[in-house]
């Protein structure tokens, strides 16, 4: 079955930036499932993806633009630390959800100075060249369901 007509893609994937160095893999684990053509993956590899086949191995390298977008200044922000009021150890590191202009977003604690925190909204691979090596594993049709809510349904589905 080629992945036309929003079928259900299951793929394994290891993801490295521009540097080589490997920053995710489903080698090991089960395969990476979604939903094609629903925007449950960054855009640049599900174009990659599209009309393939079980498999299919191919290696995509994406543009930021394509990936988690570029790294935008105006989502990186000083808050006082009484916005974290109740919790006794703030780090470098921790992340948070927020309520932004577009819907729930996670920023990401990146200074901690004094009363001072520092935030960025930026998505972590924001600004990043990513390189995909995939397997297609799978493509199977979706259910009337899974199109109607627009992501596979599983044991990690937690809805009706």
């Amino acid at each position: 079955m080629k992945n036309t007509e929003n079928p259900v893609v299951s793929i394994h994937y290891t993801l490295t930036n521009k540097a080589g160095e490997k920053l995710d893999s489903s080698i090991g684990a089960e395969p990476l499932s979604y939903l094609h053509g629903a925007g449950n993956i960054i855009p640049g590899l599900e174009k990659a993806l599209s009309e393939s086949s079980v498999g299919d191995k191919l290696t995509v390298t994406i543009e930021a633009a394509d990936a988690y977008g570029e790294r935008n200044e105006a989502q990186i922000q000083t808050v006082s630390k009484e916005m974290f009021k109740g919790m006794d150890n703030v780090k470098v590191g921790m992340q948070f959800q927020a309520d932004s202009s577009s819907g729930p977003a996670i920023v990401t604690i990146t200074k901690v100075e004094d009363d001072n925190i520092t935030i960025d909204g930026n998505h972590p691979l924001a600004g990043e060249q990513l390189t995909f090596d995939v397997e297609v594993m799978d493509v199977r049709s979706a259910t009337a369901t899974e199109m109607e809510h627009g992501h596979i349904h599983g044991a990690s589905c937690n809805h009706d």
